[in-house]
């Protein structure tokens, strides 16, 4: 399973905050909704992200096998 736990945490780490990335980067609030309810996101998604946060796919995901 896809996690975003990393996501949070790189996004406070790097000063950002969710309204910053919709309303100041135009990252559609769609998008933050999706990750909240951990659900899919295009890997464009994630390159743009990598882009504003200037980092790692690592760095907004990880994979957690289900027990």
């Amino acid at each position: 399973m896809i996690s975003y736990k990393p996501f949070y945490n790189t996004l406070r780490q790097k000063g950002f905050t969710e309204y910053g990335l919709i309303f100041k980067q135009g990252l559609s609030a769609n998008t933050i909704h999706r990750i909240k309810k951990g659900e899919a996101i295009t890997t464009k998604t994630l390159d743009t992200l990598c882009s504003i946060l200037e980092c790692k796919v690592e760095d907004i995901i990880v994979y957690e096998a289900d027990e």
